[in-house]
């Protein structure tokens, strides 16, 4: 695993104590296998996409001249499907998003030992997975991707219909809003360079504009979508709830206007520059 600090120096190792069974050192060797990394930098390409296409949708809604494309990642895949190779294009981007699922469940086990991290890795296998899930369905059963917009309604649904429902979708949605001010932190602090590996200078100061801006509007965008879902907790209407599509659009109708959904979608698309310098410089 990483062996460096977010400034590119050495340290030492720090893992926890970890079990020496044939069965660990099998699954060690799995999780650093050059194949692995290679396919975890195609992983990092393959985001960039999608939140590239994610900002460019978003940023038409913003200047009144949307295609009718949600602004998701369902609506990212569906774009690139209907592109010339776009059905070779989405089975790289699976088999890179797959070993990005892998490796973050090698960084879960055999990362820092720090639980703040661990639980992130948790959390982005479980996106990966569902993103890998997707293109495959679209791939081999031309199944659509189902919207995120569609997701979070079913969910809030489905809580709806526990005991304390309300209380579960409004602990929903503040979870949301805590991960977006989680992400404008991460951005504004510069922290999310702790594991880029840039040494030189130019582009290092490139890669922390690029980053900056991008945690931050990522962070926006969960907030808007978490503040939605405690609405939806309030009202008890569930069409309330939105995803990443619902929070752009609804960004729009601040009292900024939709000025404000412009500004965020090109920080969603200097994001996507970001994951593209992540899958040079990301220390794998």
């Amino acid at each position: 695993m990483r062996e460096s600090s977010g400034q590119g120096h050495p340290r030492p190792e720090e893992e926890p104590m970890v079990s020496t069974s044939p069965v660990h050192k099998i699954a060690r060797s799995v999780a650093e296998h050059p194949v692995l990394d290679r396919a975890a930098k195609i992983g990092f390409a393959a985001r960039g996409v999608l939140y590239g296409l994610i900002g460019l949708v978003a940023l038409q809604i913003g200047l009144g001249s949307g295609t009718g494309e949600e602004a998701d990642k369902s609506g990212a895949i569906h774009l690139v499907a209907s592109r010339p190779l776009g059905e070779l294009l989405l089975w790289i981007m699976a088999f890179g998003l797959a070993g990005l699922a892998l490796w973050q469940v090698g960084e879960m086990i055999f990362g820092s030992p720090e639980t703040m991290e661990r639980v992130e890795a948790a959390g982005r296998v479980v996106m990966y997975v569902a993103l890998v899930i997707s293109l495959l369905g679209l791939l081999l059963y031309g199944k659509s991707a189902t919207s995120t917009d569609d997701q979070s309604k079913d969910l809030t649904r489905l809580l709806f219909d526990l005991p304390a429902g309300p209380i579960l979708v409004g602990l929903l949605g503040l979870g949301l809003v805590a991960l977006g001010v989680y992400s404008i932190r991460e951005g504004w602090t510069e922290r999310f360079m702790r594991h880029m590996n840039v040494t030189e200078a130019r582009a290092r100061s490139t890669v922390v504009r690029l980053g900056k801006a991008g945690y931050i509007a990522r962070g926006m965008i969960a907030v808007a979508a978490g503040g939605l879902i405690c609405q939806a907790a309030l009202t008890y209407d569930p069409d309330k709830a939105v995803g990443i599509d619902g929070a752009l659009r609804a960004l729009a109708d601040t009292p900024v206007g939709p000025w404000l959904l412009v500004v965020v979608a090109i920080g969603v698309m200097l994001f996507a520059v970001y994951c593209f310098a992540e899958a040079r410089w990301y220390r794998t």
